[in-house]
């Protein structure tokens, strides 16, 4: 079954999303000039997920890429409400003040987020309300500590990762009479999702990542090379620093066993997780939610204990956050799933992006004609173009990078049929040959941070 270029296209693009900053007559300026994203499952349905907004009562721009395990349950509920705990872990206490007296005298709420969604991001509309009321009690929680939160944004993503994991371990353990609601909170705690956020206001650019998603940031050096500056570490048992604070957390008669076969407890593969509690409750706790769930499927599928469960919790969801002040050479960050990473390097992906950003250079319309334009002068213009090879495919940065992760050959240009072959495998087979890839690029405004460093020498 061979697929035509234009099918390929079709459903490379499905998942297409890009989002241009208004620049309001060059004033407040943002350091994000665009962003552009794309997904391709490889799961059905996908087990990835994605979040972009912008912060409506603080500054800045927020992006994240969600990678499920063990179905989307997780992935989805933490996309939907990360961003959230953020904004209102970076709020002042009079923000926060008037967002909860709008909610007590039933008035409407200051927006916290303008989102940059995708048609096709589905949400849990039967749960938003449960989720809100979560979140209420988080800044009342955060009111109650009589100081200005005052958090710095580090403390800020690190306190909210781990607020989220917190609530989706107790909504799970709270009695509930709406069968619905108990089944997505029981979905939501069993799966789990590793989470990359990026934070960009001005030349400020904070990352905050559990698990093995991955954001890199790419440079242009003066002599016109590029560098790929890596923002995250993955989180997994070919790291050193996990492996060292696991064996911290755990006696040492396990030590043999916290990682068997590369995975967690021979279990999983990413070491830091939200959701997941059969790796973070005692097997007792685990039991007796199960069996008062009423739901004979989730007994079957979720009371399997791993072997040599002696001390958890195994996994946490606190990030590691990085911080970053953005250059004027720092001209791209991307963000995305290790479903890419699996297949393109740091070093590749990079280039990649950066021989893009080339191509549409040299694409955009040459206004500047010699006069009187002549029919040879046409010519040779059109000559130089065909040399340079076809135009690009794909508009979309994040598509262009799917492109190759699947499609590419050992040459590591892209080999149609190898892409038509991957784009076809059947469901089963599909993830023997790839994961979810999640792809966003975020394009950075070189002139507003350059001119930030110019105002403030």
């Amino acid at each position: 079954f061979q697929l035509s270029p234009s099918q390929i296209n079709d459903i490379l693009r499905t998942g297409e999303l890009s989002h241009k900053i208004l620049d309001l007559n060059g004033k407040n300026a943002n350091s994000v000039l665009r962003f552009e994203s794309n997904q391709l499952a490889s799961n059905t349905p996908i087990e990835d997920r994605r979040s972009a907004a912008t912060c409506l009562q603080t500054r800045g721009m927020m992006f994240g890429v969600f990678d499920g395990h063990a179905g989307s349950a997780c992935a989805q509920a933490v996309s939907e409400r990360l961003l959230h705990y953020i904004a209102v872990s970076l709020m002042s206490r009079q923000t926060l003040e008037e967002i909860e007296l709008a909610v007590e005298c039933m008035k409407p709420v200051l927006p916290i987020l303008q989102w940059h969604k995708h048609p096709n991001d589905v949400e849990y509309r039967e749960i938003t309300s449960q989720y809100f009321e979560n979140l209420r009690v988080y800044w009342q929680h955060l009111l109650d500590l009589d100081t200005e939160p005052g958090f710095s944004l580090e403390e800020a993503m690190i306190c909210a990762f781990k607020r989220l994991d917190s609530d989706i371990s107790l909504e799970v353990q709270a009695p509930q009479e709406n069968e619905l609601m108990r089944n997505i909170a029981l979905q939501v705690a069993f799966s789990g999702a590793t989470a990359c956020v990026a934070h960009v206001d001005g030349v400020h650019l904070h990352v905050a990542n559990t698990g093995d998603c991955r954001a890199v940031l790419g440079v242009l050096e003066e002599d016109g090379t590029w560098s790929t500056v890596p923002l995250t570490r993955d989180h997994n048992a070919f790291d050193e620093f996990e492996i060292r604070r696991l064996k911290r957390e755990h006696p040492r008669s396990e030590e043999k066993t916290l990682f068997v076969n590369d995975r967690l407890l021979g279990i999983l593969m990413p070491s830091r997780a939200f959701g997941d509690v059969q790796l973070k409750w005692s097997k007792e706790l685990q039991h007796s939610v199960l069996e008062n769930s009423c739901d004979v499927e989730a007994l079957n599928i979720y009371q399997y204990v791993p072997p040599n469960y002696h001390t958890p919790p195994y996994l946490t969801a606190e990030p590691e956050v990085t911080y970053h002040k953005l250059r004027g050479k720092d001209k791209f960050l991307v963000i995305a799933s290790d479903g890419l990473w699996e297949m393109l390097s740091n070093e590749k992906v990079v280039k990649l992006v950066a021989g893009h950003l080339t191509e549409l250079n040299v694409q955009k319309p040459q206004l500047a004609f010699e006069k009187p334009v002549n029919l040879g002068y046409m010519h040779s213009l059109l000559l130089q173009r065909k040399n340079r090879g076809v135009a690009s495919l794909d508009q979309n940065i994040a598509t262009h990078l799917i492109r190759h992760a699947i499609g590419s050959n050992e040459y590591g240009e892209v080999d149609q049929e190898k892409l038509a072959a991957m784009l076809t495998l059947p469901e089963d087979l599909a993830r023997m040959y790839r994961d979810d890839i999640t792809v966003t690029v975020v394009y950075f405004n070189s002139e507003s941070i350059e001119n930030y460093y110019r105002n403030n020498e």
